[in-house]
This record gives C-alpha cells, sequence and structure tokens, in this order.
C-alpha cells in the first residue's frame, strides 16, 4: 500500500485590498505551497479561449455573476494537477456551495482569514491615483505625487479608476461581506478558521508566519524571526 505524505489544504480569505496577494506570496515563498487563484485561473482560460474562459466572459461581459457550478467545475479540475503539493487556494470557495463542493474532493485543514476594517481598506484603496499613459501608481499616503494631482515626470493629470473611488469600494466591501461571512461561518462550524486581525500587512504577517510554522517548515530560509 502507498503511504502519501500529509499535504496541507490551506484557504486565504480576505476582502478586496486586505492584502491577500502580499500575504499568499510570502506563505508560497516560505512554505512551498501551490498558489491556487481563482482570479488567476479564469483570466488565463479567457485569454485562452477555452471552453470555460469563453462561458465565464459571456457572464463577465454582461456584468452578471459566474455561476456556482462553472467556477466549481474550474477549481476542481485544476486541484486535479497539484494535488500532490501543500495547496494554497485564493478566491475559491466564495459561497457555501462552493464550499461543500470542495469538501468533498479536497478537505480543507486549514481558513487563513485576514480581518482588516474595511475603514482601513477604504483608506488604502482610495488613497490610490495613476497616471493612465505609463501605468504609474501613486499612493497619496505612501507615495505621493511630488505636486498635488499631477505626474512626477509628465506632469499630467491623475485620475481614480473606478474602482478605486470611495462608492465603489463600499459597495465591493458589502458585497464580499454579504457572500463570504456564510463561508467563514461554515468554516468556524468545521473548528478550521483562524482569523488573524490588523491595519497593516507587515504587522499580521509574522502571526500568519507564526501559525503556518506549527503545520510546516520554512522551506525558503532557517530563520528565528518571522522573515519578510
Amino acid at each position: 500500500m502507498v503511504v502519501r505524505p500529509l499535504l496541507l489544504r490551506a484557504l486565504i480569505m480576505g476582502p478586496p485590498g486586505s492584502g491577500k496577494g502580499t500575504i499568499s506570496s510570502r506563505i508560497v515563498k516560505h512554505f512551498a505551497l501551490k498558489h491556487l487563484s481563482s482570479g488567476d485561473l479564469l483570466r488565463d482560460n479567457m485569454n485562452k479561449g477555452t471552453e470555460i474562459g469563453i462561458i465565464a466572459k459571456t457572464y463577465i461581459d454582461q456584468g452578471r455573476l459566474i455561476p456556482d457550478e462553472i467556477i466549481t467545475q474550474l477549481m476542481l479540475s485544476e486541484l486535479q494537477t497539484v494535488e500532490q503539493h501543500h495547496l494554497l487556494l485564493d478566491g475559491f470557495p466564495r459561497t457555501v456551495p462552493q464550499a461543500e463542493a470542495l469538501e468533498k474532493k479536497c478537505p480543507i485543514d486549514t481558513v487563513i482569514d485576514l480581518e482588516v476594517p474595511f475603514e482601513t481598506i477604504q483608506q488604502r484603496l482610495t488613497a490610490r491615483w495613476i497616471h493612465p499613459a505609463s501605468g504609474r501608481v501613486y499612493n497619496l499616503e505612501f507615495n505621493p505625487p511630488k505636486v498635488p494631482g499631477m505626474d512626477d515626470i509628465t506632469g499630467e493629470p491623475l485620475v481614480q479608476r473606478d474602482d478605486d473611488k470611495p462608492e465603489t469600494i463600499t459597495k465591493r466591501l458589502k458585497s464580499y461581506e454579504a457572500e463570504t461571512r456564510p463561508v467563514l461561518e461554515y468554516y468556524q462550524r468545521k473548528g478550521v478558521l483562524e482569523s488573524f486581525p490588523g491595519t497593516e500587512t507587515n504587522k499580521i504577517w509574522p502571526h500568519v508566519y507564526r501559525f503556518l510554522q506549527t503545520k510546516l517548515p520554512d522551506v525558503s530560509q532557517k530563520e528565528t524571526a518571522a522573515p519578510d
């Protein structure tokens, strides 16, 4: 009989602007998990023009949510290609039916929930302005332009993406809360939910790092402190 090594099946959750991308990349770097993002996978399928990609694009172009069964089919199919690895899921499951479908094929061991206050996220995202022609990004708090509202190099006006406008962010955060709260409660009932509250990614990360050290060794380097 072949005995498989125990593999970690983790899920990371957090609202848009919570630092999920940064934390995910650090987890992958230090603990050698395969990062499986539903958003990346959808974009890849749409760019390649696969059957699921074409269907998904139809819904997105119409401003409609992609049905559970399409996302579930896409993710469960992709999971088969990484089943021999430690895994970090991102963006899936987003609904309880998706979570239930996933549980049958790939039970989740740990859910890392980034609890960043919505007020912090609004401040973080509304401070972002861009120079459309070059793609240069400014942040009014961390990286402000030398002249307010103007690009440093060309002097042309900066604009705020629709996604970064306060009303859009509020709508997205409310939608996230309504959609994912039941999923968090689902995993809480299963006893696998770990919440990490905070307002700064660099202060949340050491707690996530120490928690994962109880599950897996750090493969990047042997350090006693939580590295970047």
